[in-house]
């Protein structure tokens, strides 16, 4: 199962509009998509290494972009699709509970939860629903988003190889941690936080 879906994956990040879809998958994740933009950059950043860091400029400025949406759900529609949102991943219970949090801790959830797999569309929306300074929200989803998109391109772009070799040889055990790590994204902010 993984295994094609991997090679289908490595097929589509060679193709001319991949980044365009890499960045609609990045911008739509900040604020409504589960999948993170992850899934995509790896495999574009090890078919075309060189262009590691424009990949993740360009999941960088989506993200950012995308967040910004989501801040406006929160600011302007958290009663509507704001709390539609909340109840499709199933946080509903876990909302008021990090809405709570959020008042005390707004910087310091951006910036470590969009390090994180844990849902960053619930952070975007808290932003705008707790009406936290957009001006330090941008520059937060700045800093975290593009330490994890860098990161993650700088590690690709200097150990490609190997790492697609790990990959690879592995390829079923770790498509099983991303399925889990995934679901306990979903599953700490719902029952934990």
């Amino acid at each position: 199962m993984f295994r094609s879906l991997y090679d289908w994956t490595m097929r589509q990040a060679r193709r001319p509009n991949a980044p365009r879809a890499l960045a609609v998958v990045s911008f739509l994740e900040s604020s409504v998509f589960p999948i993170p933009p992850d899934v995509m950059l790896l495999p574009m950043c090890l078919a075309a290494p060189h262009r590691s860091f424009q990949y993740a400029f360009i999941c960088t400025v989506a993200s950012v972009l995308g967040g910004m949406l989501g801040y406006a759900i929160g600011f302007f529609l958290i009663e509507t699709l704001g709390q539609w949102i909340i109840r499709i991943y199933g946080l509903a219970d876990a909302w008021a509970a990090f809405e709570s949090a959020y008042g005390e801790y707004g910087l310091w959830i951006i910036l470590i939860k969009g390090l994180t797999p844990i849902p960053y569309k619930l952070v975007t929306i808290a932003s705008g629903a707790a009406h936290f300074s957009l001006a330090v929200f941008i520059i937060a989803s700045v800093v975290t988003r593009g330490v994890r998109f860098f990161l993650l391109a700088g590690l690709l772009w200097k150990f490609g190889p190997p790492i697609q070799v790990f990959i690879e040889r592995r390829l079923t055990l770790l498509g099983w941690i991303f399925l889990i790590a995934l679901v306990g994204g979903f599953i700490v902010i719902r029952y934990l936080i």
